[in-house]
């Protein structure tokens, strides 16, 4: 995978996993501290990476209209795993298909019927594929969470939002500057007795844009900076941009 994910791309996702629905640039900004173009830059970036490949309502056919939901457990020849994923997806009545890589039960068709004699038609046509079903259960709940490690703290991070390790052992920090932080207002020129004259700013995400700063670029609230310590202190380097604990 070409894109890294850092803190604040994770705790988007973790939002938008829990509702999509009301979960607008808005209100993720405040939780995440950055500015609402910062969020719908984001989000834009995840879309053409293909990390968020879409977003769908879950629906209860249960109630609605009173329709059945039936889980297929299959198993198909490994070489087949995708093709025979895509044909079943285009079974009517199909709505989810997931290929996993196990030697037996490695393909999982969901599919909805008005009556039991639909779901029967969906496994005919499952087993004309050369599809073999394992088992066939009926749905009776599916419960969905946000994936919890992506949720962060609700509270201003005392973190950096990313930490990138190089080769050679160098760190590159990726950091939102806290409103209070001891950077805020000042240029960089400034604040290098602050910082320290090895602390390099490679760039600044501000307000949905990446540019390159120079020494009169001033710093501002929620501004995210990647820069590189040098030989200064990381943690002082930190609480320039964090302010202190």
């Amino acid at each position: 995978m070409s894109y890294h994910l850092d803190d604040i791309d994770r705790r988007i996702i973790h939002a938008l996993m829990d509702d999509a629905r009301n979960a607008s640039a808005t209100s993720i900004a405040e939780g995440l501290h950055v500015s609402d173009a910062t969020v719908r830059n984001r989000i834009n970036r995840l879309e053409e990476e293909g990390i968020i490949q879409g977003y769908t309502a879950t629906i209860d056919f249960e109630r609605a209209d009173g329709r059945l939901t039936s889980l297929y457990m299959c198993t198909v020849p490994a070489a087949d795993r995708e093709r025979l994923a895509a044909a079943a997806q285009s079974i009517p009545g199909v709505i989810n298909v997931r290929v996993l890589m196990a030697g037996r039960r490695d393909l999982q068709v969901v599919a909805v019927g008005e009556s039991t004699e639909d779901l029967r038609t969906i496994a005919r046509a499952l087993s004309e594929l050369d599809i073999q079903i394992e088992d066939e259960e009926l749905v009776q709940t599916e419960i969905r969470s946000p994936y919890a490690p992506f949720g962060g703290e609700a509270s201003r991070p005392t973190e950096p939002t990313d930490v990138v390790t190089l080769p050679d052992g160098t760190d590159v920090i990726e950091v939102a500057v806290a409103s209070e932080a001891p950077v805020v207002g000042s240029s960089l020129d400034g604040v290098r007795d602050l910082l320290g004259s090895d602390v390099l700013v490679v760039s600044i995400e501000r307000d949905g844009s990446i540019f390159r700063p120079d020494e009169d670029t001033v710093i501002h609230a929620d501004d995210i900076v990647t820069l590189f310590p040098g030989d200064e202190s990381r943690s002082d380097v930190l609480e320039g941009f964090l302010g202190a604990d």
